[in-house]
Formats: C-alpha cells, structure tokens, sequence
C-alpha cells in the first residue's frame, strides 16, 4: 500500500506534467512557451502569411531548413485568400511574352485555362504552399532583441510573441522575413522609409495608393456582356462608347470607365473606378474595383472602418451595375470578402533601391532574383483619384540585394516590401514578380545557407546559382 506521503508526491508530480503539457502549443502552431532560456531555434522565420511569404516558406522547408510562419492576421493567406484578390495581373514583355515562372506559372496556367478561378480553387492552392509549414496566426510581437557587432550591421536575435491566450514564446532564427502588408517587423526596426506617393503627388505627409475591396457577384449573365461589346467593335469604337482599355472575352472583362465614372459614392472615402473582372464560371464574377482611400493597414479600427464602409457601398454599386452594365440586369450580390487589398504601404531601405530608370532601362543584374515586365501603374489618391501611368518596360532585373533590409544582416523583405522608389514599385509591386523573388530567395537559402550568409555571395556565385535554378527549377534569370 502506497504511503500517504508518497502518493501526494506522485499526484503533485502528475499535475506538474499536465501544466507542461497544457502550455505548450499544439502541431503546427511551434514556438516553446518563455521560461528562462526556452527559446525554439529556426533557420528562417517569415513574418506575414501573404503568398510571396508562402512561396519562400515552401522552397526552404522544401530543401530541409527549419521554417516558421508567424502571422499577426487572425487568419492565413493575406490578400489573396483573406481579401479575395482573385483577379491575377501578368507581367510580359512587350512582344507579349509571358514573365510569369516557378511555382506562381502553375496557378497561372490553371487560372488562364479556367481551373482555378473559385474560391475554393485558390484556398487548395495557397494550402498545398504551406502543407507541412509550422503557421501561428494572431500573433503579437511583444519584443525584438537585436545586436550590433562591431564592424558588421544590427542582426535580430531573438523574438518574443504572444497568442491570444497570453502566453508568450520566444524564438530565434539564422533569417526573418516581412511578408505583411503593414511592416508588422520592420517597423520595429528603426530603418529609413522610402518615400511614397508624395514623393509623385506634391503631398508633404506619406501618402499611399488606394485599397480595394473585391466585390463578388453571381447570376451575371456574361456571355450577354460579351456580346454587347462584339456589337461595338473594333476596339477603338469600343473604347470611344465604354472608356480606354474596355475589353471583354470568355474569361476577363475590363473598363467601362466611361460608365462607372458616373457611379456617385456615398462617401468621400470611396470610388468606383473602371472595371477589372474574371468571370468564375457558373455566373459567379470577381471585380477589382471598388477603391478607399487614406486606409492604413497598421492600424484595425482604420481597416474594420473601410470594410464597413464598402459592404454598406457594395448594393448601391450592384443597382447601378444592373442598370448600366450589360449582364448584369440580374446580378446578385454573392458574399463578401473578410479583408482589403492593400496595394501600398511604408516600406523601407533595402541594400539596393530599385529605380525607374533601371526598369525602362531593362537593366539587368549579377544578383538578379527575378524578371518583371508590368506597366508602371500608380493608383490614385483621395487628392489624385485617377492616378499616373509611366509607361511599359520591355523586362528588367530585380536584384537580391532589393530584398535584404538595409543595415541588418539577416532581415529579408517579401512581396510588396520590395525595395524600389515608388516609380519602379508601380510596376514591380505585381504579385507573380515579388513571388518569383521570394521563391528564388528561398531556393538559394537551402542551397547556400550553410555555406555563407547571403550578403557574402558573389558573382561568381550568382553565376552558379542561376546555373541550378534554370536546370532544377525552370528559372531563368538571365
């Protein structure tokens, strides 16, 4: 018989386990609760869970590294998923050659053909980026530990979050990345801004490119919407009744300026702008349309107040569709996105600041991580509702060194964090370009990580490098 004593003991000590166990997350949610020295140990660290992220999430766990997503969104996949950014821009060049490489032509291909065009297509996509990933969202960073060495830039050693049940870990990794819309890292850093749109505009605050919010349609009738432009063709005729780039076939439509300049907002916050669809299939319609202006991503109560504002739009916006848009007659709205797409927002100092020169130029680069070919598009402002356009580049090169934050030696940028004035961003800013950057990024991280830190990679390097990435993944850099 157990002594009286000895049995508290072991109660007491069962009771220790199953605090310990209790407090420690559960798969796929890693980090190791604070306590002490209990820090869980990473190579690479991303910081957002936008796709670019994801993409470079995916090629380093591909290649055996440790990778963690952190995401301060209270759910995964940013504006792709969260904001139903569904309507994909293609980088080409201008004899209309495709730009598009690595993962992202595998969405893009089935997204022209057709078979990714719902919802639900692109939550498989984004999902079987990060399968297998270890992904925390509604995270808070509670505090950044840095260093500076002697002779060298500031690193980040350590960080501590915490998750909504207030428990705190602390981890550290060899690299961090930011991969939000809003520099939930960098802002933290103490890093230079480049400066935005008001460096174009005339204003003397920041200033930033207009949001959207993704309107979603069924029971469109869009093989009477194509037909009725048929009706006007050629294409200048159409422009002339309908507005510049008005164009409509089986699967995009585009616009309509001429008509949805007319659409009066009922707040000064918002605009209707010229139409960018992709018909879904089965009379389902996503448009890219909708504008707010003077949101700030970093900030909730400016973000809740947008969508508040363009759900209460959005049946106003479909009367005037159905009355003024053919196809549309019988339009229904068809649910509503949770988040915005945010176009632009502060981004800072990178090694190498890309230029409009270098784009109209089409300079190439020795550290070149991808190729980009879109127009040079700066949405407007509340002050500059239209926005500018700079012309089309032919294909330019977008250095490393555009992804590696400034004064730290292990701080990456991803996506629409790209270093580049704000001419160059209007075209670099596009989706399949950042995410082929973020790929390759990852890609030579699991190659040449436990070689040499990435900043100590040369030409002869890069010249090996680009070697494998068109052999073993069909990227070609040069």
């Amino acid at each position: 018989m157990i002594k009286r004593g000895r049995r508290i003991r072991i109660w007491v000590g069962l009771l220790l386990v199953s605090l310990l166990l209790f407090s420690v997350e559960p798969q796929n949610q890693a980090g190791a609760a604070s306590s002490g020295n209990n820090t869980s140990h990473y190579d690479v660290v991303v910081i957002g869970s936008e796709v670019e992220g994801a993409l470079l999430a995916k090629a380093t766990h591909n290649l055996g590294l440790k990778v963690l997503i952190l995401d301060p969104r209270e759910k995964p996949g940013g504006q792709m998923i969260q904001g139903k950014m569904l309507v994909l821009d293609e980088p080409n060049t201008n004899k209309k050659k495709s730009l598009v490489q690595g993962e992202m032509k595998r969405l893009y291909d089935s997204y022209n053909a057709g078979t990714i065009r719902k919802d639900a297509d692109f939550e498989r996509y984004y999902n079987s980026l990060i399968k297998g990933i270890p992904l925390a969202s509604g995270i808070h960073i509670v505090k950044i530990n840095k260093e500076n060495k002697e002779g060298s830039g500031n690193s980040i050693q350590s960080l501590t979050y915490q998750k909504k049940n207030k428990i705190t870990y602390t981890i550290d990794a060899k690299y961090w990345v930011e991969n939000t819309d809003f520099g939930a890292l960098t802002s933290q850093l103490g890093v230079k801004r480049i400066p935005g749109v008001e460096s174009i505009f005339g204003g003397k605050q920041p200033e930033y490119m207009a949001a959207t919010y993704m309107l979603k349609f069924k029971n469109v009738n869009w093989l009477e919407l194509h037909n009725a432009t048929l009706k006007d063709y050629p294409l200048t005729k159409l422009e002339q009744k309908y507005g510049s780039n008005t164009y409509v076939d089986y699967d995009f439509g585009t616009g309509f300026s001429n008509i949805t300049n007319k659409y009066k907002p009922s707040d000064a916050q918002l605009r209707l702008r010229g139409i960018n669809s992709t018909y879904q299939k089965n009379g389902e319609v996503i448009m890219n349309a909708l504008l707010i202006y003077d949101v700030d991503p970093a900030n909730e109560k400016s973000v809740n107040s947008a969508i508040k504002k363009a759900r209460a739009e959005a049946p106003k916006i479909l009367k005037f569709l159905q009355k003024n848009i053919p196809g549309y007659k019988h339009a229904q709205l068809n649910g509503f996105p949770d988040y915005l797409y945010i176009r632009d927002y502060n981004r800072y100092e990178t090694d190498y600041v890309l230029q409009y020169e270098d784009l109209m130029g089409g300079k190439m680069f020795w550290d070149n991580v991808s190729i980009g070919g879109y127009a040079i598009d700066i949405q407007g402002t509340k002050k500059i509702p239209n926005g500018k356009g700079y012309g089309k580049p032919d294909q330019y090169g977008i250095p490393l060194r555009s992804f590696e934050l400034k004064g730290y030696d292990n701080v990456l940028v991803a996506g629409k964090n790209i270093g580049a004035s704000i001419k160059a961003y209007g075209s670099a800013r596009i989706t399949p370009t950042t995410a082929l950057a973020a790929e390759t990024i990852g890609i030579i991280l699991g190659h040449e990580l436990n070689q040499k830190p990435l900043r100590e990679l040369t030409s002869a390097d890069f010249r090996r490098i680009h070697q494998y990435l068109n052999k073993d993944y069909h990227i070609d850099l040069d």
